[in-house]
């Protein structure tokens, strides 16, 4: 392996990790509706709550769909 693989190699895993955290921050501010808990009004705050759990179930199962794919 020569000096400009394991760059290619380095930098990809960073810009990954960059493109996954920017995609999850913008599931949950979905999920959220964009606004902070403390303006929302109680309702709200029970659907985003609601969105929240949905997502960490989606995450889970494409999580467990990949562990499957490696078998």
């Amino acid at each position: 392996m020569n000096a400009n693989q394991i760059i290619n190699m380095i930098m990809r895993m960073f810009v990954r990790k960059a493109v996954n955290k920017g995609m999850n921050m913008g599931i949950d501010r979905v999920a959220g509706r964009g606004k902070a808990s403390s303006e929302m009004t109680k309702q709200e705050r029970q659907q985003a709550k609601a969105g929240k759990k949905t997502v960490q179930r989606s995450r889970q199962s494409l999580k467990v769909a990949r562990k499957i794919g490696r078998m």
